[in-house]
């Protein structure tokens, strides 16, 4: 299997996230979290005689031996005997943001060799970048230097697209240099509009609205085409993968009515990206997303956060070299265009484009509209100070009642409308963080911090009923079921119903007008996040079981975890043509996984 070298963020632990706030336990995730810094937890190493050396072997899917101590200035060596890739990464990061250390390990490699010799004493954990589940704890017995850092230094505030309102709207795509990091060079990206995220676009919803796109980016870059995601409106405005592109040089307006037979869609934070087939990994690490918005006055009118209180944020993942230009983990794929083991991930974590960001804001309620945009990463959102989200909606309208969380798991294209409680905070400095979970592959980082300032803030508040839910009738029946799976051979690839995606077969057909429930089914060995183009989704059973509370409003991309399986269902309104159903990993749909179906009129 050819391997792209790609570096992975550094990880911090829930513990540490603490500290750089209080140095005193606080509650993550209901659970209470206590810890001493890592010098102190060095001190308390035996100085009894260690090995100088020591070894680590990769077995389905877990470190063996999960810890080990090594003395100080020692050597370590991984050997990866399993059908996948993995690495062997640090938790504590250095002043830059990266991790300790961090070493790609390709399938059936023996011997290969993590650089500790310079760490000081202390424990350090360590993960799979590719598979967060596997953890790992390191011991260097000697004395601490003082080097390790867990937290980003916040430097960069917090800053928004630029909006666009109006009707008919124009972006051009080309190649800028923006800001990213806090320090050196601006990174050259594709844009929409010159601004990472592109535009904003912000509309009332329902409101009839056209997008120009214009294709001004590097020849080089070739044809473009773009998804909205969650929206509702003809086959040839969706993204087409293979055919509708806007070749170099060339526009395309798509027509976004925002209407669903009639009736305006939920207000919600939906995205645009680029879509085109074989690339849509290649194109989105580059820069080519944005977010689009729509509002409705009645959340202000029940009392919802609003105005200046009401934030989107963006969250996603890049990987930067010395002179702040993006790695190019694209580079030598070849033929192996995201099959397993090749996924994407960044070492760091974006909010609205930028690293590390902070947010003055007062000691109230704030609304915040987040959006994972990242290629391949899952992140568990949860506030340091232990004081719960409060989830109103999902990326596709408002739940029908709130749903008070610890922390709130978001994949892929997901998103969420969470309610932040700044109250009695005035004075501290609150981060938004990714939380380790324990049974699944997310582990803990710092995103953004929030900085409680004095002041007075309007009276707000989050009324039991939010949103009422389209109740019609939904055969009883399967008419669909779909499988998402990994191919046999010595070139596995994503599958689904044990096909790549080939843009010239139709996988399902249905009628125009007609109500389908479907069933998606994860026969793979890991994760995905399944989307489904074009309608208002709702969730009818998870494993066979009503849906949680927070998957009982509109849907279009869920999480699927080996063996589970979701029955959703739809109405299938307005348009006909073709419209795609996909993991939204990134990688994994350019590799194949990915099918179409296709809308009909009645005969």
């Amino acid at each position: 299997m050819q391997v792209r070298k790609r570096r992975v963020a550094g990880r911090v632990t829930a513990t540490a996230l603490a500290l750089a706030l209080a140095g005193a336990a606080v509650a993550l995730n209901g659970q209470a979290r206590s810890g001493s810094s890592l010098e102190a937890a060095a001190s308390s190493v035996a100085q009894a005689d260690s090995p100088d050396s020591g070894s680590i072997t990769i077995d389905n899917l877990a470190f063996t031996p999960s810890h080990l101590t090594i003395a100080k200035g020692g050597t370590l060596t991984v050997t990866n005997n399993s059908d996948f890739v993995h690495s062997i990464t640090s938790d504590a990061i250095d002043g830059n943001g990266d991790p300790l250390f961090d070493v790609l390990l390709p399938a059936h490699t023996a011997n290969i060799p993590v650089p500790i010799a310079t760490l000081g004493g202390g424990t350090y954990t360590f993960f799979c970048k590719f598979h967060g589940q596997m953890k790992g704890t390191l011991v260097i017995d000697g004395p601490p230097d003082g080097s390790i850092t867990t937290t980003p230094k916040f430097e960069q505030p917090l800053v928004q697209p630029p909006k666009l309102h109006g009707k008919h709207l124009k972006i051009v795509m080309r190649k800028a240099k923006v800001r990213v990091l806090p320090h050196g060079p601006r990174t050259p990206m594709l844009t929409f509009g010159g601004t990472f995220p592109g535009p904003t676009i912000v509309r009332r919803a329902g409101a009839y609205t056209k997008v120009t796109f214009v294709n001004s980016l590097p020849r080089k870059v070739g044809a473009v085409t773009i998804h909205q995601h969650a929206g509702h409106h003809k086959s040839k405005f969706d993204g087409q993968p293979s055919s509708h592109l806007i070749r170099h040089g060339k526009k395309l307006t798509y027509d976004y009515p925002l209407r669903d037979a009639g009736t305006p869609l939920p207000a919600a934070l939906r995205f645009y990206h680029d879509h085109r087939m074989d690339r849509t990994a290649r194109n989105n690490w580059f820069g080519l997303q944005g977010m689009f918005l729509t509002t409705d006055p009645h959340d202000a009118k029940m009392g919802l956060p609003h105005g200046k209180y009401d934030v989107p944020l963006a969250i996603t993942d890049r990987s930067f070299r010395s002179d702040n230009r993006l790695t190019d983990p694209f580079k030598h794929m070849g033929s192996m265009n995201g099959a397993p083991g090749m996924e994407t991930v960044g070492d760091h974590v974006l909010v609205n484009g930028r690293y590390a960001p902070y947010r003055k804001v007062k000691p109230g309620r704030y609304r915040l509209q987040i959006l994972n945009s990242s290629l391949f990463s899952t992140y568990d959102l949860a506030l340091s100070n232990g004081i719960p989200l409060t989830q109103i909606g999902t990326g596709s309208g408002l739940l029908p009642h709130p749903v008070v969380r610890p922390d709130i798991t978001i994949g892929p294209a997901q998103r969420v409308d969470v309610i932040a409680d700044f109250r009695q905070q005035a004075g501290t400095k609150v981060m938004l963080t990714s939380i380790t979970r324990t049974d699944s592959d997310v582990t803990a980082k710092a995103l953004m911090q929030f900085r409680v300032k004095d002041g007075p803030t309007p009276k707000v508040k989050v009324p039991f009923n939010l949103a009422r839910i389209q109740s019609y009738h939904v055969p009883k029946k399967v008419a669909m079921t779909w499988s998402f799976g990994l191919s046999s051979g010595s070139h596995q690839h994503w599958t689904i119903n044990g096909k790549r995606f080939d843009p010239r077969r139709v996988d399902h057909r249905v009628k125009l007008g007609s109500t389908e429930r479907w069933k998606l089914v994860n026969d793979s060995p890991v994760t995905h996040y399944i989307h489904l183009h074009e309608e208002l989704w709702r969730t009818l059973q998870r494993d066979g079981h009503p849906p949680p509370p927070w998957e009982q409003g509109y849907e279009d991309t869920w999480r699927l975890d080996p063996g589970e399986s979701v029955v959703v269902a739809a109405r299938f309104t307005d348009y006909t043509g073709k419209f795609m159903i996909h993991c939204h990993m990134l990688d994994h749909e350019d590799d194949g996984m990915m099918a179409t179906f296709k809308v009909v009129k009645h005969r």
